[in-house]
């Protein structure tokens, strides 16, 4: 059998205040997520279990990012999460109430099988 992917969703997620790394690539995850209502497992005749997703988010402080924690946005499938460096972190004026950055987070989500190579 052959890991073959089927699908590949996108999303960008933010930390407004917090500066969170991790919960802004949750909302990157969740807004890839949610922009699709695509039912590959049944398509194929497979059980949703046997999904595979490897999910990459990329942020300027991957090693900030708790990948456990954004596996178990995943209520099925064999999860697998690389936090990358990307994204942006954008200052805010350091004469501001709250100083610091926004945290910028993109994420990709690839849902592949395992298939008999056709």
């Amino acid at each position: 059998m052959a890991k073959t992917r089927v699908l590949v969703e996108f999303g960008m997620g933010s930390s407004l205040r917090r500066m969170d790394y991790t919960e802004a690539c949750a909302r990157a995850i969740k807004d890839a997520l949610w922009h699709n209502s695509v039912n590959m497992a049944e398509l194929f005749g497979f059980e949703k279990e046997n999904m595979i997703v490897d999910v990459e988010v990329a942020v300027q402080a991957p090693d900030q990012v708790d990948t456990s924690k954004l596996a178990a946005i995943f209520p099925y499938g064999q999860i697998s999460v690389t936090a990358k460096h990307g994204g942006l972190d954008v200052p805010k004026p350091a004469n501001g109430p709250s100083a610091g950055h926004t945290v910028i987070a993109n994420a990709a989500i690839a849902v592949s099988f395992d298939m008999e190579a056709v």
